[in-house]
């Protein structure tokens, strides 16, 4: 599903022969199904794998390969194709503040073209799969932070993807909700999508007993599967 292979990220303007690379000969296979953390320190190379595999960089060196396809002969006008079988979360959620709950989550739709009747049943599927059946008409500015992830969740959950990117999915969250939104992912794990999750929070990662990738300074210093990992 996904595929590094010997990736090197450099950002432009940085020297490469110093020691300012994001990624540092990276290299890392996650099959389809599994469910995945990347934990680090923050600045150790985490959101860049995320932009990597949203192709919003490319790599310095080495091969993406995403959905077998190798991002690196993908034109910028067949991006939207692969990102429609993704589902992004982030921590800052990312909500149109103009559009309420309901519009929120139908805008991923509208996005394909699906049809207004298929929209309308998958949205209120999804609304009440997340527990905000009631919060339709809800502005972002009138949700509390929970609830707002929440929302970002079912819309990145919208297109049935293949894949879904959490970065930081939890980073502003209390707890309770922080365990609510793993256990949601989870769910949609158990469906048979693909759930990356990029965080720095070791109790729910100790919570959830899955594979974890450990990136310190964009070299991957450990890749243990379920139940391997150590604290």
């Amino acid at each position: 599903m996904v595929n590094f292979d010997h990736v090197t990220m450099v950002y432009p303007g940085s020297n490469k022969l110093l020691d300012n690379k994001a990624l540092d000969d990276v290299s890392f296979r996650i099959r389809p199904g599994e469910f995945v953390f990347v934990v680090g320190a923050s600045g150790s190379g985490k959101s860049t794998l995320i932009k990597l595999i949203l192709k919003e960089l490319t790599a310095t060196e080495g091969t993406v390969t995403v959905m077998n396809n190798d991002l690196s002969t993908v034109r910028a006008k067949g991006m939207p194709l692969i990102r429609r079988q993704m589902g992004v979360v982030f921590q800052d959620f990312r909500l149109l503040k103009d559009k309420n709950v309901y519009e929120n989550v139908a805008f991923a739709m509208q996005i394909v073209e699906a049809p207004k009747k298929e929209i309308d049943i998958r949205v209120h599927e999804l609304l009440s799969m997340v527990g905000l059946g009631n919060k339709e008409s809800s502005y972002p500015d009138e949700l509390s932070g929970g609830e707002q992830q929440r929302v970002a969740l079912a819309r990145a959950m919208a297109n049935r993807p293949k894949i879904i990117l959490a970065d930081e999915p939890t980073g502003n969250l209390d707890v309770k909700n922080a365990n609510d939104i793993m256990r949601m992912l989870e769910r949609e794990n158990s469906r048979g999508t693909t759930v990356i999750v990029v965080t720095h929070n070791l109790d729910i990662v100790r919570d959830m007993n899955k594979r974890v990738i450990t990136i310190n300074h964009g070299i991957i210093t450990s890749d243990k599967g379920e139940g391997e990992y150590e604290f």
